[in-house]
């Protein structure tokens, strides 16, 4: 009788497999481009690594993808770190990914580069955004770390410009998982009240990784959506992170943002006096100027010797008068000459000095028209005559016009 060979199951040889695999491939790195990327809705993250000569599946789940940096994509040339494991339904082997990293630059610069990217499309940096700062602010609010050294320096400088000004401080981390929620927190929270002029947002330097919060979306989106100015004070000058980017302000240190916000009382009195100096020496120089108009006023002739001009005035007046009366006398003795002659010529042709010639004049009585000829009357008309002293009534007997009787 024949002995068959042993024969496994599909089951059995795949789980042969892949406790062969899980046990003698686990924590490796392995450099490829990616290619179909896939971020299911799960939260899981599937992608395949290949170079020119083979292709390795990847799978990457929702526990560690939640802590990525930056979002990967087809094209890009990455270093995963992971263990090889077997998905027993299709009899395929992948990689578990724990750990992925880009080629060529840093995971954080990568993320900066694409949260950058995408933020800017949305004009969450546009300058037309930034809103101004109060000149003399007098309730500055903190999001920094209750213990670090910016609070610190802030205080010191805050004492040092005016201790008039009131710092707020909100406890924030700075650092470290979750250290965002809690500086956007401090943002809104301030932005809940009304005595509030402008915020500082910040810390003290370090490296990218301790300064990473201030490159969040969470962290930019509070700063862009908060009606309070806010002043991002985060590291040393050469440090930029998207949270300078997209607040009102930009400090290059906590310290600086301080010397920013606070106003100096010292330089607000020197100010003052500055100005109360150059008011007075304005009202000095109008005050002389309105002195030196009086005197110049004060000195003219008419001010100085006042009865002198009223007696040249008087003279001036009197010799008009005179001047006056001759005149009316020459007009007065021209007019009584014309008026004379003109008398004596209407004398000349006056009627009664024709009358007093011995001559007379006649009229009807009846409608007291004057008779000029004889043709002018009728036989029995009543006419009346008048001679230099007195009048005649008479009837008309008898009248003849140029010899002919009428």
């Amino acid at each position: 009788m024949t002995t068959q060979p042993k024969a496994y199951t599909v089951t059995a040889i795949t789980r042969m497999i892949k406790t062969t695999l899980e046990e003698s491939f686990s924590g490796l790195w392995v450099e490829g481009e990616i290619t179909g990327y896939l971020h299911h809705s799960s939260g899981h993250r599937y992608f395949s690594l290949k170079d020119d000569k083979a292709v390795i599946r990847c799978a990457m789940w929702k526990s560690v993808g939640a802590y990525l940096k930056f979002e990967p994509k087809n094209g890009q040339k990455v270093r995963v770190r992971g263990d090889i494991s077997v998905y027993e339904v299709k009899g395929e082997y992948q990689i578990s990914v724990k750990e992925i990293l880009p080629v060529g630059i840093g995971p954080l610069e990568l993320a900066f580069r694409q949260l950058y990217e995408k933020l800017s499309k949305e004009g969450l940096f546009d300058p037309s955004n930034k809103k101004p700062l109060p000149a003399f602010p007098m309730r500055v609010g903190v999001v920094t770390s209750p213990t670090g050294a910016a609070i610190r320096d802030i205080i010191q400088i805050a004492r040092r410009r005016n201790d008039s000004v009131e710092l707020i401080l909100f406890p924030a981390k700075v650092q470290g998982d979750g250290a965002e929620v809690t500086i956007a927190q401090g943002i809104d929270y301030f932005n809940t009240r009304d005595d509030i002029d402008v915020i500082i947002a910040g810390r003290g330097g370090g490296s990218l990784e301790d300064l990473w919060p201030f490159n969040t979306e969470i962290a930019v989106r509070a700063i862009v959506r908060s009606r309070i100015p806010v002043v991002s004070a985060v590291g040393h000058e050469i440090d930029t992170t998207l949270s300078d980017l997209a607040a009102d302000l930009r400090a290059p240190t906590p310290s600086a943002a301080t010397e920013l916000v606070i106003w100096s009382k010292e330089d607000f009195r020197e100010q003052v006096r500055a100005q109360v100096e150059e008011l007075a020496s304005e009202l000095k120089f109008r005050v002389d100027k309105a002195r030196e108009d009086l005197d110049s006023i004060l000195n003219r002739p008419i001010y100085v010797r006042p009865m002198e001009l009223i007696r040249q005035q008087q003279q001036h007046l009197d010799s008009l008068s005179r001047a006056l009366i001759t005149g009316g006398k020459y007009r007065f003795a021209e007019f009584r000459n014309g008026l004379s002659l003109y008398v004596s010529r209407l004398d000349d042709l006056s009627p009664l000095k024709i009358l007093a010639r011995g001559y007379s004049v006649s009229r009807r009585l009846a409608d007291g028209e004057l008779v000029k000829s004889g043709s002018d009357v009728r036989l029995g008309d009543k006419i009346e005559t008048i001679v230099t002293k007195g009048r005649i009534i008479s009837v008309v007997e008898e009248a003849t016009d140029h010899g002919e009787r009428i």
